[in-house]
């Protein structure tokens, strides 16, 4: 059955993306491997407690000033990726700690409570705790 493998994210920088992803966000390194005929790492990275066989984000580096373009902008200033949590007021408490910059407050919906953050670059992200629907 296909599914999702890995997302591709335009990073400026591996290391710089790591230190964001992981050092901010607590997100696990899951393969960093250097690839010489190409000169560039395989970089990816999932949410804490994510499934092993979960969808990855490949942190991408811009090779060409076209790519560099979309850094921070892979979703024309939209909202790009869903992080959801199972305690939103922990992770956003741990985030506002880390220095995460947070562009729309917490507000709660009939589908779960949510607040918008930008990662390094500007990419916009949802945290979201999703409401119980059973």
């Amino acid at each position: 059955m296909p599914h999702l493998a890995h997302i591709a994210l335009i990073v400026r920088d591996y290391d710089e993306a790591l230190a964001f992803y992981i050092g901010k966000l607590g997100f696990i390194l899951i393969e960093d491997t250097y690839q010489p005929e190409q000169n560039k790492r395989w970089v990816t990275i999932r949410p804490p407690g994510a499934a092993a066989n979960a969808t990855t984000i490949l942190l991408a580096r811009a090779a060409t000033p076209e790519q560099a373009a979309f850094i921070g902008d892979q979703a024309g200033g939209r909202v790009f990726l869903f992080l959801a949590t199972d305690d939103f007021d922990r992770d956003h408490a741990a985030y506002i700690a880390a220095g995460v910059r947070f562009v729309r407050e917490p507000t709660t919906h009939d589908y779960g409570k949510v607040a918008v953050f930008e990662d390094l670059y500007g990419n916009r992200w949802d945290l979201v705790a999703f409401a119980d629907r059973r």
